[in-house]
């Protein structure tokens, strides 16, 4: 496989959010829950989100959340499956593509307009070929079932120059394990936008959950 060098606008993202270092994963969230987590995000300083495509009415969850945080949030589209989900979450406003694996069509469609993308990846054949495909960051995923920090550092012998963004358990407790093992970027989901935070419009919560993983 040819690889695939990634164009001025994917590199500068990997910038942004090497620096960031988070990622947040909202998936389910209710249509009503989404002005509590765009205040979280404010408050706790949250740079990074993306809504899981498997959401009902994701596109509008997306559309939505590039409104209330625009300038201060980047959002992009999560399990992106296929080459239509693509479209419709940039159409959308999603800036930024994420999948739970390498999907040819994803990630051809969008390298071929800059789009940065972060597919998923388990193995260390699936590590290089994400990255030889044009990926922003490879998403190792799930981190914890694939050997949690222990295999990021394992990772980092042959790959040293590859991004990468641990995803799957990651947690406050962690974190920090993560990133000394070598992690560019962390991906938080469940363990911060919890049902009874959301249902709750828990923002004191959900803004703390994410000010602990920052600290």
């Amino acid at each position: 496989m040819i690889q695939v060098e990634p164009g001025p606008r994917t590199t500068e993202f990997v910038v942004r959010l090497r620096s960031s270092r988070l990622l947040g994963i909202l998936r389910g969230c209710p249509d009503d829950a989404l002005e509590c987590v765009a205040e979280a995000a404010r408050i706790s300083g949250l740079k990074f989100l993306e809504v899981a495509m498997n959401t009902p009415g994701a596109a509008g969850q997306i559309r939505r959340l590039r409104a209330l945080l625009d300038g201060i949030c980047e959002i992009g589209a999560g399990t992106v499956l296929s080459g239509e989900q693509a479209i419709v979450a940039t159409e959308a406003g999603a800036s930024f593509l994420v999948s739970p694996a390498l999907v040819p069509e994803v990630q051809e469609w969008a390298v071929s307009r800059d789009i940065p993308t972060l597919p998923g990846a388990f193995t260390p054949t699936e590590v290089l070929a994400a990255r030889r495909a044009g990926a922003a960051l490879v998403k190792i995923f799930p981190a914890k079932s694939a050997g949690g920090p222990g295999f990021i550092r394992e990772l980092r012998g042959p790959f040293r120059d590859i991004p990468l963004l641990a995803c799957g358990g990651v947690s406050p407790e962690n974190a920090h394990d993560y990133l000394m093992a070598g992690t560019d970027a962390l991906a938080f989901g469940g363990s911060v936008f919890t049902a009874s935070r959301l249902n709750a419009r828990d923002t004191n919560g959900i803004s703390e959950a994410i000010r602990s993983l920052i600290a």
